[in-house]
């Protein structure tokens, strides 16, 4: 027999709370990569920017993160954040793959 359709605040949890672990895995990775390596097709200044912009991220994504627990999957996320975060992972890895295709 099929299982029902699970309830909304079930299907919140099922749903955003591995996507917030996912944003926290790549905003980590990528902010040890911005710490760590000078990167030459990138000023120093935009590199400082991408990595406070991706910290800043990580944190949000962090608050939500507790949020969700908190709240045992009542609290959500909009769209539009969802979304801005989403821009800022594949804006790292865009950094990642021009590292990766400078250093072959």
């Amino acid at each position: 027999m099929l299982d029902p359709l699970p309830s909304d605040p079930d299907l919140l949890k099922l749903v955003l709370a591995p996507l917030l672990d996912d944003f926290i895995y790549w905003f980590e990775r990528s902010g040890q990569l911005l710490r760590a390596t000078p990167l030459a097709f990138m000023t120093p200044e935009s590199q400082q920017d991408l990595g406070d912009r991706v910290n800043h991220a990580l944190q949000e994504v962090k608050v939500a993160q507790a949020l969700l627990a908190a709240t045992d999957g009542q609290a959500g996320v909009e769209m539009a954040v969802l979304m801005n975060w989403h821009r800022l992972v594949a804006e790292c890895w865009g950094v990642s793959m021009k590292k990766r295709s400078a250093n072959p």
